[in-house]
């Protein structure tokens, strides 16, 4: 859900050029945030010794509105909203788009003092993988947005994770993604180690496709080491209340993701196709499931006029709904299972997916990383262009594109730093890779932009 990392909005055309980076900053001094990092450890996060479950919501206030904007730029926002996350009984919210030239010292100190961890998508809608040309969009102006999100998150302590790309692969036409995604999540690694920063995970969002989202978990996490995903995450609204474990068919994905080697978490849940009372919070946090999930989040914290939301905002005012309580209900009355859950302790891969009717990937090769921005393993990305930037869709040249095939184990990071041309086509419209229902729409007038937007 949400304009995905492969957004269809009908943009004006693009004339960007390469960015041009400078050595890497900071965007200000940073107050160090004091939770305790997240790590992983098999197929499980954890909170020092502790097994960590996600208990979070879908956080981006504003989007319905088709404008873009930064939630956690927002001071005033974060003071007006964390206490009812407070209320929910949360620890982690889930934003789908930042604005990588701010500064967000104070609602990431403000979420740290009240227990949260972010877990960040570092597209936005210009600066994202395009679903119809994957390997022009791939190139180094599109990552040096990427590593300069990076750069502004990585030294806060409740930074839980990255996302490579959210629902970039959306049906069964367009698994041809599926290398460039990939190696979007190799580079990000691979620029986190040689940066020097801690080694916060990296994964991705899958859309929920029954044809191709566990062959894509199979493939994010095959080949080697540099080039497996840190964690797989889904988009998940098949339980539908009132419902039940085995009607919701949750036990056939538990079934199907037994034995997966990295952790699993649900980054949206919620359907609404009757009233929420949030009955599958006790099973996502029951045994039955520790073993294979850690978590998820609900779809969404604000209403943007897509019937999802939790609360109303209105400037500086918030009304919850009965959304909000049963699902405030329904995460206190839900206990974590004792010890590890039932967690894994090693992290296998699997083997890679092959070529069929569902998955149009031929072999397990994945594309180079651009020269030009394999610079900013060294150099750092420099500032980062922010929301208003002209954006990467359009930007690829013969120079900054990737020009050939990574051999495997290229992406190991080797740390490097401690932590701290003209477009060869003609513009036009294209279908982007930030489908998120933040975006989504204010009435039936947006829902003709909805092709724009990729909505699933």
């Amino acid at each position: 859900m949400r304009f995905t990392s492969a957004s269809a909005l009908s943009m004006s055309p693009l004339f960007a050029a390469s960015v041009a980076a400078s050595p890497s900053r900071l965007l200000a001094p940073r107050a160090t945030t004091t939770l305790t990092p997240i790590t992983v450890t098999g197929n499980a996060f954890y909170q020092g010794s502790e097994r960590f479950y996600i208990r979070g919501v879908d956080y981006q206030p504003g989007g319905g509105t088709g404008v873009e904007s930064d939630p956690i730029a927002n001071s005033t926002a974060c003071t007006r909203d964390i206490p009812y996350f407070t209320k929910l009984g949360i620890n982690t919210i889930r934003v789908y788009a930042v604005d990588n030239s701010k500064n967000h010292d104070d609602c990431m100190n403000a979420l740290a003092d009240a227990g949260i961890y972010l877990v960040l998508d570092t597209d936005t809608t210009k600066y994202s993988l395009n679903r119809e040309e994957p390997k022009e969009s791939y190139n180094s102006v599109y990552l040096q947005s990427v590593f300069a999100t990076i750069d502004a998150f990585a030294s806060y302590s409740n930074t839980l994770a990255f996302l490579s790309g959210n629902e970039v692969i959306n049906n069964v036409t367009n698994t041809n993604c599926a290398p460039y995604v990939k190696a979007v999540t190799r580079d990000m690694k691979q620029y986190i180690g040689s940066r020097g920063y801690r080694a916060i995970p990296v994964g991705y969002s899958a859309a929920d496709v029954a044809e191709n989202q566990e062959i894509m978990a199979n493939y994010m996490n095959c080949g080697t080491d540099d080039q497996r995903s840190d964690f797989y995450a889904i988009n998940d609204y098949s339980w539908c209340d009132p419902s039940s474990f085995t009607t919701s068919g949750w036990d056939t994905l538990v079934a199907n993701y037994t034995g997966y080697g990295i952790p699993l978490f649900m980054s949206e849940f919620g359907c609404i196709t009757n009233t929420r009372t949030f009955e599958e919070v006790a099973a996502l946090y029951n045994a039955s499931m520790a073993s294979v999930f850690s978590g998820g989040l609900v779809y969404e914290y604000s209403e943007e006029g897509n019937g999802y939301g939790l609360v109303t905002i209105d400037g500086d005012s918030v009304s919850t709904n009965s959304d909000f309580n049963y699902l405030s209900s329904a995460y206190a009355k839900a206990t974590n299972p004792s010890g590890d859950g039932g967690a894994t302790s090693t992290s296998a891969a699997t083997t890679c997916p092959t070529e069929s009717s569902n998955w149009d990937v031929s072999n397990d090769n994945l594309p180079a990383i651009p020269a030009e921005a394999e610079i900013y393993m060294s150099t750092g990305a420099g500032t980062g262009p922010g929301l208003d930037g002209d954006g990467s869709q359009e930007a690829g040249t013969v120079d900054n594109e990737s020009t050939g095939t990574a051999s495997a184990g290229s992406g190991t990071a080797t740390e490097t730093a401690s932590a701290s041309s003209t477009s060869k086509k003609s513009a036009g419209a294209k279908v982007s890779a930030v489908d998120r229902k933040a975006f989504v729409v204010v009435g039936t007038v947006m829902l003709s932009v909805f092709g724009g937007m990729v909505v699933l």
